[in-house]
């Protein structure tokens, strides 16, 4: 604006002078020349402060471009064209310091958010899979990368019926969830994995909001061990059900069959060793025996266990049952037995009369399951776990099938021939182990053949000033 009045002014001097319609005087003639020096003087110092003012607002441009954002110094120089509009550029960058700081701390704030969720989802207990529309895994955390480490391919972009591995009726249950996006809550499946088959409960949701949208979240989490221990109570009810049932029916069983072995016996007597007829006499004999043993076996359900406050060592029982008895049949089926005993001591609670029964019938069910084995071999094993004293029993046999490992266990159910086995023997020792705080299980890890284990709780020999314990008290 001054600039322009300047100019003006000038430019009306300039015009009076060439106009000559009135002479000037000498005095006037150098007042005007004053004037115009000085106007001329003031027009470039006013230039020359619009430049240094315009200098710096093109600095604060540059600087801005950058990322740095600072108000650009004005000092007195406000009142200047480009000073009113530095002042204009200044209001706006910090305006924009404001916004930009705003969007700072929403942006910590996301990130703070993202982490949160992040550290959840990889904390997790089970396997999380997000899936687009497309069926397509597109995130996973860590149990997820773990479960399917086996695969050639990587995790991310692969399909979810690619990534699992479970029978034709699972399939059909998952297929009919996304064709009619119908969510599946704690649904259990048997999921093939590299430590063999587990059980897992399978959760699905949906988090679609369009018709056409079927992405969702799976969630897979190991119910095995759950699954393991709600099998070992019904185990524990059947077994409670089997003794009650030994209880009622063991005295009106053992009468008629001591009856009918003594009259059999006094029958064979008369008869000649030789005859049909006594052949027939001793076979009655032999099976009224048999019964009589089903009877007593049945009753050990039932038998209360008094506090003796024995010990038996582990390894020491072992030793004994496989230097004796066992060890002639061994030799006679030409079976190796393999011990791979601790060198430390194992010491359980109770003694060991009926820790020998189970230990006995366990290797007996492994020199049955040798039959036409070439070079049969037996392994008795024993580590300590923690509080847990572990015996293993292995052969090295066909193995027990998949299908009928859960029956296993069941009372009555063998895979013997007729007359071979009462299907007593297993749920018996399960029984005698479940009184002393243990178990008995197969062990579905083992290919080499069958292997099973027994875990009882061991004996704090340092607590109880028997031996001074080591500083760790797990092994295998």
């Amino acid at each position: 604006m001054i600039a322009s009045i300047l100019y003006f002014i000038l430019a009306a001097l300039y015009l009076y002078e060439l106009s000559g319609n009135a002479a000037l005087s000498g005095s006037e003639s150098w007042w005007l020349w004053y004037g115009l020096v000085a106007a001329v003087l003031l027009t470039g110092a006013y230039i020359w402060l619009e430049r240094l003012m315009l200098q710096r607002l093109r600095n604060g441009l540059l600087k801005a471009r950058e990322g740095l954002l600072e108000a650009v110094p004005m000092k007195s120089l406000h009142w200047t064209a480009v000073g009113e509009v530095t002042q204009e550029y200044n209001v706006t960058i910090e305006a924009l310091k404001s916004m930009f700081r705003t969007v700072e701390e929403c942006q910590g704030r996301f990130l703070s958010q993202r982490n949160n969720m992040n550290t959840l989802l990889q904390s997790l207990p089970g396997a999380l899979l997000s899936l687009s529309d497309d069926l397509q895994v597109v995130m996973a955390n860590k149990q997820a990368e773990e479960l399917f480490t086996g695969r050639r391919t990587g995790l991310l972009g692969a399909n979810l019926f690619d990534l699992l591995l479970i029978g034709e009726q699972d399939r059909e249950l998952l297929r009919d969830a996304f064709l009619y996006k119908q969510p599946i809550r704690n649904q259990e499946i048997n999921l093939e994995t590299l430590a063999g088959q587990r059980y897992y409960s399978l959760n699905l949701g949906f988090y679609s909001h369009e018709d056409n949208d079927m992405g969702g979240v799976l969630i897979l989490q190991d119910i095995s061990e759950q699954r393991r221990l709600q099998d070992s109570l019904n185990m524990q009810d059947k077994l409670v059900a089997m003794g009650q049932l030994a209880a009622g029916v063991a005295h009106e069983l053992n009468t008629p069959l001591g009856s009918i072995q003594g009259y059999a016996q006094l029958l064979g007597q008369s008869l000649e060793a030789d005859s049909q007829q006594a052949g027939y006499l001793a076979f009655i004999a032999d099976e009224t025996r048999r019964c009589s043993r089903i009877v007593q076996d049945l009753l050990n359900f039932a038998r209360a266990d008094r506090c003796s406050g024995e010990t038996c060592d582990v390894n020491q029982l072992i030793r004994d049952l496989i230097e004796t008895f066992l060890n002639c049949r061994m030799k006679r089926y030409k079976i190796d037995v393999q011990l791979a005993l601790t060198g430390r001591a194992v010491v359980v609670e109770g003694g060991c009369g009926q820790l020998d029964i189970v230990l006995t019938n366990l290797i007996i069910n492994a020199i049955h399951a040798l039959d036409n084995v070439d070079d049969p071999v037996i392994v008795v094993s024993s580590w300590l776990d923690d509080a847990y004293a572990v015996i293993g029993v292995a052969d090295n046999g066909p193995g027990v099938p998949g299908d009928i490992r859960k029956r296993i266990f069941d009372p009555f159910f063998t895979t013997k021939d007729v007359g071979q086995g009462s299907g007593l023997g297993l749920p018996i020792c399960h029984a005698i182990l479940a009184k002393r705080g243990g178990n008995i299980l197969y062990d579905e890890t083992y290919t080499a053949g069958a292997r099973f284990l027994i875990k009882l709780p061991a004996v704090d020999l340092r607590r109880a000033g028997l031996e001074e314990a080591p500083a760790s008290m797990s092994e295998k």
